[in-house]
């Protein structure tokens, strides 16, 4: 009985959580969460002036989670959304009439994240995590990855519609750079036919290699096979039909995919086990 309580309560406070997080996600309140970047002597003229000259983001931008992130009314209570609310307040760039090639008149995130960070905290902490992409170092921006204009905003700019889901978008957002560990192999890793993320973190992590856990305990969530007590009470571990803590304890040597048995871990084209 005390247990059937302990899951209700628990059915309760997810419920509850789920709630809370619709309640105050930025595209449902009626009011400003975060203020858009500021730049000194300027100030907001409308995503409508952007079209003219931005015709296509802004056509775009319409079919895109961030399109959702906007308030209902007039006035300086809705000012500074859309367009406006990354790049910041557009009139010295509409006067300049030209791209803003020594900075200054517009925002761009795609040079300096900070405008991602301003909504984004949790993104931002998890670059500051020991491995991170290196975006905070310079050498990589937030839209290497995303779209922001795009109507998959997980797909790089120029990858809409490639993938019949957001699993193969990601994949192939990932592929870009590391092509090695995403190229087709004769023995297959199944674990990227569900997505990198599967094992990796995205934006940064406390592991290296940006890895979900940095030891066996991230194989065995899938790998591990329920099996008798052993000598000594001890619990084997079988893996693939093989026990792997008994005699030489192949678990005991180190990460599966370090300890110089399972280095393709990505796929292999000479070993099923997925050896080189």
């Amino acid at each position: 009985m005390a247990r059937k309580r302990e899951r209700a309560l628990a059915l309760v406070v997810a419920v509850a959580s789920c709630a809370v997080v619709a309640v105050i996600s930025c595209s449902t309140v009626d009011r400003v969460i975060a203020p858009p970047p500021s730049i000194p002597g300027a100030t907001f003229v409308g995503a409508e002036t952007c079209a003219p000259c931005h015709e296509k983001m802004v056509k775009d931008f319409k079919l895109t989670a961030h399109s959702r992130v906007t308030i209902p009314g007039e006035g300086e209570r809705v000012e500074g959304q859309g367009c406006e609310s990354c790049h910041g307040p557009g009139s010295i760039h509409v006067d300049k009439s030209g791209p803003d090639t020594n900075g200054g008149h517009i925002v761009n995130p795609g040079k300096n994240p900070e405008g991602c960070y301003q909504c984004h905290l949790d993104k931002q902490a998890e670059f500051n995590l020991p491995y991170h992409h290196p975006v905070r170092e310079g050498r990589m921006s937030c839209n290497d990855c995303h779209d922001p204009h795009g109507e998959n905003i997980k797909a790089a700019k120029g990858m809409r519609g490639r993938g019949p889901s957001i699993i193969r978008s990601v994949n192939d957002v990932c592929a870009q750079c590391h092509r090695e560990q995403a190229r087709p192999h004769v023995f297959e890793h199944e674990a990227l036919r569900e997505g990198c993320i599967v094992c990796h973190k995205v934006h940064g992590s406390i592991n290296q290699k940006l890895l979900v856990e940095r030891d066996n305990n991230l194989c065995l969530k899938c790998h591990a096979q329920s099996a008798p007590l052993g000598a000594g009470n001890v619990r084997q571990i079988y893996i693939g039909g093989s026990n792997h803590t008994s005699g030489s304890s192949r678990l005991s040597q180190g990460p599966c995919f370090s300890a110089g048995c399972h280095t393709g871990i990505h796929g292999s084209n000479i070993n099923a086990h997925l050896r080189y």
